[in-house]
């Protein structure tokens, strides 16, 4: 996994500079305990929008290329029934999103997976402090290691043996956690490392509607997700198998798992110039200071126009320009996120990405004031935040409608739905100081309480 998980963009204040966050007892519930923890549930993803055609290549690309750009001689993955272990503290919320998870990956993927407490399962899942985490591996929010089952053999492993391109087959795969994150860090980890020990190795990011892009706007395996899976465990594929043999066999096994997608248009979308990855690294990583961030977020516009891009590329450069931006030019960067909105509502595969590109829109009308403004954005990203099972997000624009309602005078309707988004905060940013500081962050944007 790449860092961009562990910066995000749930939160419109990282841009911002706006004004010194309330004292807690403006917060209407801010005296009394947290609410409940709220969690989601789980729900099946939605079958693909795309073309059988698109997915061909998406799959060669996801499946026979690591993310450092290396190709990948055969197709890996693990034969026969499998089994699931985890080791180390794992939090109670997460032993649900894990059970939940593996639910979905029998029902929707067909894929024979279980848990297990025996040391030879095929995929451990450890738990450790993200003080160990980050000081072994400083920019992973949490990752993947084939041939391993620990922790300390990972520690103790040559490159050769954590090296992905010389596998034939997987037998063992080892997926290491922080456990002192939000329980919304952890599902998330949890649903993109298993995936990747399971199948794809790559991360795409001209892909609207999966977990495997770097953009991360997707937090949970989508419909998409769950086909790659399917697809790579499916009866006609093998270990060993080269690119041209998958390739021929492709069509015949999207078609008969995803007899939807045979009959439409393909868009077959350019390919992502390194540039644009690594300005977008640029922009959203912690070794740059913010003019260089600016700059680089500059470059991902410059390259997607150049592109002639108008997809989730050219989008989520627009959104990153946008935020950059708020400090310096509050006016540049509401049209920056303007253009962003207009990209991800323009296309309905990105409806998960509308939802964010409206919380930064309605922050920002916050600002100003606008309260109706806010209050019109955040309702309808609302379902869609819910949909996308994104607690963080959810919260946020709770946060954000419950202050233009009070701007509104409809101060009762604001404190419930206050209460609500504190629920689903617990969840999203996990520990009560950092609940707090958010929920003061959401409301220091009120001209009310500046």
């Amino acid at each position: 996994m790449t860092i961009y998980r562990a910066l995000g963009l749930a939160l419109f204040l990282a841009g911002c500079g706006a004004a010194p966050a309330p004292e807690a007892d403006r917060l209407s519930v801010a005296t009394g305990p947290l609410p409940a923890m709220q969690q989601f549930s789980g729900n099946a993803g939605e079958a693909p929008q795309r073309s059988n055609a698109d997915m061909v290549r998406d799959f060669l690309d996801l499946s026979f290329r690591l993310e450092t750009g290396r190709d990948l001689p055969v197709l890996t993955r693990f034969e026969g029934p499998m089994t699931l272990r985890v080791t180390g503290p794992m939090p109670k919320a997460s032993g649900r999103d894990l059970d939940s998870l593996l639910g979905r990956l029998r029902r929707e993927a067909g894929i024979d997976i279980a848990r297990s407490n025996s040391p030879d399962a095929a995929i451990t899942v450890e738990f450790i402090s993200g003080r160990r985490l980050h000081g072994f591996v400083p920019r992973a929010a949490c990752f993947v290691a084939p041939r391993v089952g620990s922790w300390a053999e990972y520690r103790s492993a040559g490159r050769a043996t954590l090296d992905w391109a010389t596998l034939t087959r997987r037998d063992r795969a080892a997926i290491f956690i922080p456990d002192d994150t939000s329980p919304q860090e952890i599902r998330d980890c949890l649903h993109e490392e298993l995936a990747q020990a399971l199948g794809p190795l790559n991360d795409l990011f001209r892909l609207p509607d999966s977990v495997f892009n770097d953009d991360n706007m997707n937090a949970v395996l989508t419909g998409f997700d769950m086909l790659m899976l399917r697809t790579t465990y499916a009866p006609e594929l093998a270990s060993g198998m080269g690119r041209d043999e998958v390739a021929a066999r492709l069509p015949g096994i999207l078609n008969r798992l995803n007899p939807g997608g045979a009959g439409r248009t393909a868009r077959f979308p350019g390919p992502t110039p390194d540039a644009y990855g690594r300005a977008v690294e640029t922009a959203l990583g912690p070794g740059a200071g913010r003019g260089a961030r600016k700059v680089a977020a500059r470059s991902a516009v410059n390259i997607a126009q150049s592109e002639g891009w108008n997809d989730t590329r050219a989008g989520f450069a627009w959104l990153i320009l946008g935020r950059l931006s708020l400090t310096e030019d509050p006016v540049g960067a509401a049209g920056a996120l303007m253009r962003a909105a207009a990209i991800y509502h323009n296309d309905p595969l990105l409806w998960v990405q509308s939802a964010h590109a409206d919380m930064q829109l309605a922050a920002f009308a916050l600002t100003q004031g606008d309260a109706a403004q806010a209050l019109g954005l955040a309702d309808r990203a609302l379902p869609r935040a819910a949909a996308a099972e994104n607690a963080a997000l959810l919260a946020n624009l709770m946060a954000v409608k419950a202050e233009a309602l009070d701007l509104m005078g409809q101060s009762a309707e604001a404190a419930r739905v206050r209460l609500d988004s504190l629920g689903w905060a617990r969840y999203g940013f996990g520990g009560d100081q950092e609940v707090w500081r958010q929920a003061s962050e959401i409301a220091s944007l009120s001209p009310r309480n500046r």
